[in-house]
């Protein structure tokens, strides 16, 4: 099939949605009011609290929820054939996965700027609030664990694509300092500056391999882990404005651009999908994901359909830096639908492999051996990017010779396959790398709030000491995940996590709703919360069971196999308990007519008692 079709559907149902579906919302669900104050103008402090431009604001957001989830998971997906993927991306961003970053931004922003775990505190019930704070923190550094390896993979002994994403950081400085002190508000000539910068560090980087500067920008493993460690405690200490938001906002110009190159380049090409609509491995028995199509294809895509991560940046750094409440449309259910559109064409480019090739990339040799198969153009696509491509799993490498093919297929790109192939490597480091600082920052929140229920003081953000202590416990945690772990024992518990996540924030998105008396709207949070509950549940079940438990009959893979089961087993607890603490909380309004107002519990029938706005109790 000509892929041309789908991306035409997906740009055109991913239009009506965001003009249609997301209005509904912000008028009769969340009823966004400018009239409001946001967070960013009351709480104003110059470090974490920030009015900050819309465009460079969703530059941020988007720049920051768009991980590793939307590109390496459709490509670990393309397993099951081009359809199923597809489907639950175009379908899943626009029901769920929007909708489910936009309500949580509203709620967030109504509470100035609390996390998802304050906000089911109220909204919800103490004990909610409490068990999301562990599930969250837990879950935060298993995603982010999950997010560097990835970085890991595509940058390690890569001298091009670290000296890109090296530059980007002085780069982003001084567009920070040229926006707010040298010329502030002029977001343009910094933009200018910012976009010109990093064009120029891609274009010089392509001479590093072959210069003498190589060995200073070509690190080993461990090198990467320490350096992004680095990076990322750096990034959440630092004020947002210096280099979190203009770095973000410049990787965002990069994603935004690279993706409407693949658009246009998909739309001229117009490639064959190679890889049939399904495959024999829908019924189970694949050799890069063992289980079936239901449900193991709705945590595989753990990201761009729908992301429990993205609700930690709602109510995170977002909300704290949100000029005016109408923002919050664009910037959080426009910036998923972006996502989602990320999904699909790196679907697309995985799917134009044969699948020979496709398989002989992403397994080893020995599992692409016992299939039977012979690769159909696996040498002549190694020779044209100038490496060897055949046993390099994670999804990483066939999503860039993916990207490659479809650039070289432009007239006249023919003779740049390599050049293509290291962009791609770095595109997608960067595209990781970015939602690194944000999440690091995001945890640190989650501690210093948790920290602060023993100690006051900790839960200050402009606290040093409470940054500092607090950031080193985040970063030393996911860390060390990457250091001793792999993409084997990490991105399974990366999948069932997040997307048990996401039905936590829905069902917290749910109870804001029936809190505020908007019964007839709260199909459009439970709904979506009750797909993702009953497809991820059961996934976290077959995990265990399936695939992590036997890990401990071996002596070698027997300490992964108990760490797996026992933190899969504790994050399906914990969400266990916070959805049934919202189904009592939905009983108690619904039934007993009982709202939770102002830290009171109160009788609709009482006289003199207004019922609070979306998200604001």
């Amino acid at each position: 099939m000509n892929a041309l079709p789908l991306i035409l559907v997906a740009l055109l149902v991913m239009t009506i949605a965001y003009r249609y579906y997301s209005a509904f919302i912000a008028a009769k669900v969340v009823a966004l009011n400018d009239l409001r104050t946001t967070p960013a103008h009351e709480l104003n402090d110059g470090q974490n609290y920030h009015p900050t431009n819309k465009w460079v604001l969703f530059g941020h957001h988007f720049a920051a929820i768009s991980g590793a989830g939307p590109l390496i998971g459709p490509v670990l997906a393309t397993q099951f054939g081009y359809l199923p993927g597809f489907l639950w991306l175009l379908i899943g961003v626009c029901l769920a996965g929007a909708v489910h970053d936009f309500v949580i931004l509203a709620a967030s922003i109504r509470r100035k700027g609390k996390s998802l775990a304050e906000i089911a505190r109220n909204e919800v019930s103490p004990l909610a609030g409490a068990i999301a704070s562990v599930a969250i923190l837990i879950i935060v550094v298993i995603a982010l664990a999950g997010l560097g390896l990835a970085v890991v993979n595509a940058l390690r002994e890569s001298s091009w694509g670290t000296f890109t994403i090296a530059m980007t950081i002085p780069i982003a400085l001084f567009v920070g300092l040229w926006m707010y002190k040298i010329r502030p508000g002029k977001i343009a000539e910094a933009s200018l500056i910012g976009v010109l910068g990093t064009l120029l560090a891609v274009y010089f980087g392509s001479y590093i391999p072959d210069s003498f500067l190589a060995p200073y920008f070509t690190f080993s493993r461990e090198g990467i882990i320490i350096s992004i460690a680095l990076y990322g405690f750096i990034a959440s200490v630092l004020p947002v404005w210096l280099l979190l938001c203009p770095r973000d906002y410049l990787s965002s110009y990069m994603k935004i651009g690279t993706i409407a190159a693949l658009i246009l380049g998909v739309v001229i090409v117009a490639p064959e999908l190679q890889m049939p609509a399904v495959t024999e491995f829908i019924h189970g028995g694949g050799p890069i994901i063992p289980g079936k199509m239901f449900p193991f294809v709705f945590i595989t895509i753990a990201c761009g359909a729908i992301s429990g991560f993205h609700s930690l940046v709602s109510s995170g750094t977002t909300p704290k830096m949100l000029n005016k409440e109408t923002d919050a449309r664009m910037i959080g259910y426009g910036a998923m639908l972006m996502e989602g559109l990320v999904g699909i064409i790196a679907l697309i480019a995985s799917s134009s492999l044969f699948p020979a090739d496709y398989f002989a990339i992403n397994l080893s040799p020995e599992k692409f051996a016992a299939l039977g198969i012979s690769p159909v153009h696996l040498q002549e696509l190694a020779s044209e990017v100038g490496e060897n491509i055949s046993g390099r799993p994670g999804g990483a490498v066939s999503l860039a010779v993916g990207f490659a093919q479809i650039f070289s297929g432009i007239p006249g790109m023919k003779s740049l396959m390599s050049f293509w192939y290291n962009f791609a490597i770095m595109f997608e480091a960067l595209f990781i790398l970015t939602t690194i600082d944000t999440g690091t920052r995001v945890a640190r929140f989650l501690v210093q709030e948790f920290g602060g229920r023993i100690w006051k003081p900790f839960e200050k953000t402009d606290w040093i000491p409470g940054t500092i202590l607090s950031t080193s416990l985040v970063v030393f945690a996911w860390a060390y995940f990457i250091w001793t772990g792999n993409i084997s024992t990490i991105w399974p518990m990366f999948g069932t996590a997040n997307q048990l996540l996401a039905a936590v924030a829905l069902a917290v998105a749910t109870s804001a709703i029936i809190n505020t008396g908007k019964v007839k709207y709260a199909w459009v949070t439970f709904l979506p919360m009750l797909f993702v509950s009953i497809s991820t549940l059961t996934a976290g079940w077959m995990n265990i069971f399936n695939n992590f438990i036997p890990l401990t009959h071996t002596p070698s893979t027997a300490t992964q196999g108990y760490i797996n089961s026992t933190l899969t087993a504790i994050i399906m607890i914990c969400a266990v308990i916070i959805l049934f603490e919202s189904l009592k909380r939905w009983y108690s309004v619904l039934v007993k007519k009982q709202f939770f107002v102002g830290g009171k519990t109160i009788q609709l029938n009482e006289t003199n008692v207004s019922l609070p706005e979306y998200g604001c109790s």
